[in-house]
C-alpha cells in the first residue's frame, strides 16, 4: 500500500513539474527579453490573453519557439516579425497601421461628424422660416376670432 502512494505521489510531482515550462538563459538580459516578448505576443487561442499567461498548447508552443529563437541569436523584432508570418499581425498587441487599421479609427470619428452634419442642417432649414409661418398663421386665426 505504502508502494502505491509512493508512485501516485511521485506521478504527480512529475506530472505537475512536466506541465511547466523550464527555460534556461545564458543572461539575465536574454530572460529578460524573453519576459517582454512573451508578454507582448497574444495568444491565438486565448485572443485576450498573452502567451505568458496562456495555458494553451499553442501559447506553450510559442514560448518554446521564443525561446529557441532567442537561444539562436534573434533579435526581438526578427522574432515579432517570425510570429506575425506565422500567425497574423493579430499575434502582436501592437498592430501596424494599415488601410483596414486606419478605417477601425477613422469611422467612428466621420459617423460623428455626419450626424452633427445633419443634426445642424436640419435644425437650420426648418428654424425660421416655419416658426414665421407658424406665428403669421396664428395670428390670422386670432384676427378672424376677434371679429
Amino acid at each position: 500500500m505504502k508502494r502505491l502512494l509512493f508512485v501516485i505521489t511521485l506521478f504527480i510531482a512529475f506530472s505537475a513539474c512536466s506541465a511547466e515550462d523550464n527555460f534556461a538563459f545564458d543572461t539575465p538580459a536574454q530572460r529578460a527579453q524573453f519576459l517582454s516578448l512573451t508578454a507582448e505576443l497574444r495568444c491565438p487561442m486565448c485572443q485576450n490573453q498573452n502567451i505568458a499567461d496562456s495555458d494553451a498548447m499553442i501559447a506553450h508552443d510559442m514560448r518554446r519557439k521564443v525561446y529557441a529563437l532567442l537561444k539562436e541569436g534573434k533579435s526581438e523584432q526578427e522574432v515579432i516579425d517570425f510570429m506575425k508570418a506565422r500567425y497574423g499581425d493579430f499575434v502582436h498587441y501592437q498592430p501596424p497601421v494599415t488601410i483596414a487599421t486606419m478605417w477601425l479609427w477613422a469611422a467612428p470619428v466621420l459617423f460623428v461628424v455626419f450626424a452633427l452634419f445633419f443634426v445642424v442642417r436640419r435644425k437650420s432649414s426648418t428654424a425660421p422660416q416655419d416658426i414665421k409661418a407658424k406665428l403669421a398663421k396664428a395670428d390670422a386665426l386670432l384676427e378672424q376670432e376677434k371679429e
